[in-house]
C-alpha cells in the first residue's frame, strides 16, 4: 500500500536515469535539481571502479540530456545540466564507496564508540578494513554512521 506520498522530482529523475547511465557503465552517484533564476539546474554526478574521465562524462551529458529532454518531468522548462563525477567531499555510504578509495585517509564516525581515523586497506560487502595508528581494525558499515574521506596536500609515501 502506498505511503500516500508522492515521489519528490529528484526521486523520478533517478528512476528514469539510472537504467540509461548504467548502460554507459557508470553509477548513478546523485541527482540534484535546483533553480537558477527563470532556468533550473539539473545536476548529475557518475562514477565508476577507476574513476571517470572526460569520454565518460561525454557519453553521460549525451544519454542524460536526451532522457531528460524527451521526458515531460521538467514541464519544458529551460534547464541547465552539470555531470561531474563526485567529489572528494561526498560521504562514504555505499560499499563501492569504500572500495573506490582504498589507500584514501578516511573519517568515521561511529554508531557507539569515538570517532575513527584511518587508511583504507581493503573494502568488501560488509565493511572496510582500515590502518589505524599502525594497527588493522575492521569496521562493519552498519556500525558507521558517516564516513568521509580526508583531503591529504602531502601524502606520505
Amino acid at each position: 500500500m502506498s505511503s500516500g506520498k508522492a515521489p519528490d522530482i529528484t526521486d523520478r529523475l533517478t528512476a528514469v536515469l539510472s537504467a540509461p547511465v548504467e548502460a554507459l557503465g557508470l553509477d548513478l552517484e546523485a541527482v540534484e535539481l535546483s533553480k537558477a533564476g527563470k532556468r533550473s539546474v539539473l545536476r548529475i554526478a557518475v562514477d565508476k571502479d577507476g574513476g571517470v574521465d572526460m569520454d565518460d562524462i561525454a557519453e553521460a551529458t549525451k544519454a542524460v540530456s536526451e532522457v531528460v529532454d524527451d521526458s515531460p518531468l521538467l514541464g519544458g522548462n529551460p534547464f541547465t545540466l552539470e555531470v561531474t563525477s563526485p567529489g572528494v567531499d561526498r560521504p562514504l555510504t555505499l560499499p563501492r564507496h569504500w572500495r573506490r578509495n582504498v589507500t584514501r585517509l578516511v573519517k568515521v564516525a561511529l554508531h557507539e564508540g569515538e570517532p575513527v581515523e584511518g587508511r583504507i586497506l581493503a573494502a568488501d560487502d560488509a565493511g572496510a578494513t582500515l590502518e589505524v595508528d599502525g594497527d588493522r581494525t575492521t569496521i562493519a558499515y552498519d556500525a558507521v554512521s558517516k564516513a568521509k574521506i580526508q583531503i591529504e596536500f602531502k601524502r606520505e609515501g
